[in-house]
């Protein structure tokens, strides 16, 4: 087996097994995806910017030319030389499935593959053809837990050398972590803004981050957990008129899902009523949301929870692919989870 868990995945790439031919970077977070398949490009010692050498191919391309895969992986390189097939966009076609089979039965000299793809199933497809194979690896690449996200954000501001105040990290940590590429962005932005200054300040990320002010992300989200078809309507429609970009708002709700994940879990494991799991949150719910996230416990199963994560995370990934369709996509999307947690009245 030759299958990465997703903590494993950051060392792992700070030291590549070059050994493999079929390295397979997957998951839900596409920023991630793609940051981690550069930072695998890099490392391979290709020459990246050589159109002989790295060889950059959509898996739609391949979808209309069966064999061109297959050609490319066994042509010799006209100077010598390793060389980099680097595929996008994949997922479960099966005659590009087929024929990263047959490359790990055979590996060719010289040559890798890098896949980035999707979200996909344990033990089906692609990913159970690379996992089963000792010449493949696979990377899962899922949204930014609490400690990755504080990670990321304290090399942001560890390179500047600024402070950040506490309810600054705690409305950045409320505000991205949906998807890797645009956490960055956001940081990169607040950074620009703040220049020169020797404190980030709630004030300066709530200027930067996003394009709607965290009462409205939360106005949002709350009516989304408790089912709140009124209010979700009134909130959504508000933040639409806004002209807000939707993808903060789906890394809050993500966030907020993620956390009652933990808290459900600890209700279920020790029997604790939803008041005193929340009381004893680390890190601390904030004592005005306290009572809402209280009603989203009493509603919501572990299972629901987990089902509605990976909505919004496909959520993500659909609006990543479509831009102009962001902002239907997303409110197609939180209102079937506020009309389901409305359902568990």
């Amino acid at each position: 087996m030759s299958e990465l868990k997703a903590g494993e995945v950051d060392r792992f790439l700070r030291n590549p097994d070059q050994s493999k031919t079929v390295y397979l970077v997957y998951g839900p977070d596409r920023g991630l995806v793609s940051e981690r398949a550069e930072t695998l490009a890099k490392s391979s010692g290709v020459d990246l910017a050589d159109s002989f050498s790295t060889i950059k191919l959509d898996a739609n391309e391949l979808a209309g030319d069966p064999v061109r895969l297959v050609d490319e992986a066994y042509t010799v390189a006209m100077f010598g030389g390793d060389r980099l097939i680097w595929i996008r966009n994949a997922g479960n076609q099966k005659d590009i499935s087929a024929n990263i089979e047959n490359i790990l039965k055979e590996p060719p000299d010289a040559v890798k593959l890098l896949i980035e793809a999707g979200d996909l199933k344990k033990g089906t497809g692609l990913r159970a053809i690379v996992e089963k194979s000792p010449n493949g690896v696979t990377l899962p690449c899922y949204a930014d837990s609490a400690q990755s996200l504080n990670t990321l954000i304290d090399m942001a501001f560890g390179e500047t050398g600024q402070r950040l105040s506490l309810d600054a990290r705690r409305y950045i940590q409320d505000h991205i972590g949906g998807d890797r590429r645009a956490s960055r962005g956001e940081l990169e932005k607040l950074l620009l803004y703040a220049h020169g200054e020797e404190e980030i300040t709630l004030e300066m990320a709530r200027e930067s981050i996003g394009d709607a002010s965290g009462i409205s992300f939360d106005n949002v989200v709350d009516a989304v957990i408790t089912g709140r078809l009124a209010d979700f309507d009134e909130a959504m429609q508000a933040f639409i008129a806004s002209g807000s970009n939707p993808q903060p708002l789906l890394a809050a709700a993500i966030r907020q899902f993620q956390q009652l994940d933990l808290l459900r879990a600890d209700m279920d494991q020790t029997g604790r009523p939803a008041g005193a799991v929340v009381a004893g949150a680390r890190p601390p719910v904030f004592f005005a949301r306290r009572k809402t996230v209280e009603l989203a416990l009493s509603r919501w199963t572990r299972a629901g929870i987990r089902h509605a994560l990976r909505r919004l995370q496909d959520c993500v990934l659909e609006s990543r692919m479509n831009a102009a369709l962001t902002v239907p996509v997303a409110r197609t999307a939180l209102l079937a989870i506020t009309i389901q947690s409305a359902r568990r009245r």
